[in-house]
């Protein structure tokens, strides 16, 4: 650009900023379809972008590839059965156990991983301090497939492991409540009738109260962690009572025998290899387990990660629809603008033909009235991304929702008021430059 054409352009813009200036309540209420347009969109984007991160953590706390295995009761079978006056022929079923997950590993080659647990809501004493937690017994596996680290201390060993030895590791929340300013690692901890030895404790998790509501995932952070046969042996293995009674239910005990946990485990989740073998490995599974609990279906597959993002889907659908609401803000915006320039055009007439009578160019006049749409468009961009952002920060500290605003969403933002500033500019813009000076300064 030669020198003569910068200083031009640089003439075309000062004339623009002070027509802005001098109209300033006009200029103002021009740029407001804009600054709600962007405030809108970033605000949208935010609360979509919150809602994936969500979803994401709630994977990663459920595991990835994972399929969640849970017994099933049926207390009020046998009751409903009387009542109809129906026959019971319901068969005996040893529940879910340690075989079952033994099994599913070795027969089924898509399983690259399993974590049995059992679940004991217990008291835990130390110091004075008493408080209801859970004790779980769980294998190595379990810190694996549920993405937990540990903070301090090391994992269960082997010996630990065969010997069902009194040991647990604790979750952060549980190392803080009852070894406050001290050393838990090597000391004792009473969970229920057992001392157990700490030694390890587990990073601090992260779990919102709408991943404890979706998906059912405990605050682990509170919970004690010790060796399956450490349960098994030194707490309650309620399969060894099952196989006690022989297997037999006759009518006389069968009542009782459905009004109690009799599975040994009480959770298993199973990680497949591909995501894609998620559906086929759960089918697999079920009809697995359900030869031999003995045709009888008293446990529910579930796959967390095929719910969420079916959840996930959902929220992509929602947000999508108010993004696009948010652009058709944007693009009211603009059609504002066109209008109040051409408005603009007709009350400037005079002041065209004045400027095109003393030596400005048809492009000077084109070069004024696009530098006003956009000047318009980017100062109304700026206060829309303050506003989008404070807005996002508002929702996010008042409510539930979490929202994430992204560099990427303040850029699209930009970048889109200022496209909407020089398109809806440019027919303002050529109608001024084809003014005839000579009728213009007769204009009244």
């Amino acid at each position: 650009m030669s020198l003569i054409n910068r200083e031009r352009t640089l003439s075309n813009l000062r004339i623009a900023m002070n027509a802005l200036w001098d109209n300033k309540v006009r200029s103002i209420l021009t740029a407001l379809g804009i600054i709600f347009g962007v405030a809108a969109v970033i605000t949208m984007l935010a609360i979509g972008k919150g809602a994936q991160e969500e979803i994401l953590s709630q994977i990663k706390l459920v595991g990835v590839n994972n399929i969640e295995i849970k017994p099933v009761v049926e207390q009020s079978e046998v009751e409903v059965g009387v009542e109809q006056g129906q026959e019971n022929n319901k068969k005996f079923s040893k529940g879910l156990d340690l075989k079952d997950a033994n099994s599913i590993q070795k027969v089924i080659p898509s399983v690259s991983n399993i974590s049995p647990e059992i679940i004991l809501d217990t008291y835990v004493i130390n110091n004075g301090i008493q408080r209801t937690a859970k004790l779980i017994g769980v294998t190595p596996s379990f810190f694996e497939i549920s993405n937990i680290g540990l903070r301090k201390g090391r994992m269960f060993t082997n010996y630990q492991l065969e010997h069902a030895d009194a040991v647990c590791i604790i979750g952060s929340g549980i190392a803080k409540k009852f070894f406050t300013g001290g050393e838990a690692l090597g000391k004792e901890l009473k969970c229920g009738s057992q001392w157990l030895t700490v030694v390890g404790i587990t990073e601090d998790i992260a779990v919102t109260q709408k991943a404890k509501e979706n998906l059912g995932i405990r605050d682990y952070n509170m919970d004690i962690y010790t060796p399956i046969n450490t349960m098994l042996v030194r707490y309650e293995d309620r399969g060894k009572l099952i196989a006690d009674q022989g297997g037999n239910w006759d009518d006389e005990d069968e009542n009782a025998n459905t009004n109690f946990n009799y599975h040994q485990v009480d959770r298993m989740v199973v990680q497949v290899e591909e995501s894609e073998l998620l559906s086929s490995s759960a089918e697999i599974i079920s009809r697995m387990l359900k030869r031999r609990h003995n045709d009888q279906v008293d446990f529910e597959i579930m796959i967390p990660e095929h719910l969420l993002q079916q959840q996930q889907k959902t929220k992509d659908i929602f947000n999508l629809v108010l993004s696009a609401i948010a652009g058709i803000s944007l693009l009211v915006g603009g059609i504002g603008i066109m209008n109040i320039m051409l408005a603009s055009v007709l009350e400037r007439t005079r002041e065209i033909g004045t400027r095109m009578a003393i030596g400005a160019r048809k492009n000077d006049i084109i070069s004024q009235f696009l530098f006003e749409a956009l000047l318009i468009s980017l100062s109304g961009g700026v206060i829309g991304i303050i506003l989008g952002i404070a807005g996002s920060f508002s929702i996010s500290q008042f409510s539930e929702i979490e929202t994430i605003v992204s560099p990427f969403a303040i850029l699209i933002s930009f970048g889109v008021a200022s496209a909407t500033g020089l398109i809806f500019g440019i027919s303002p813009a050529r109608k001024a430059a084809m003014q005839n000076p000579v009728e213009s300064l007769r204009y009244e």
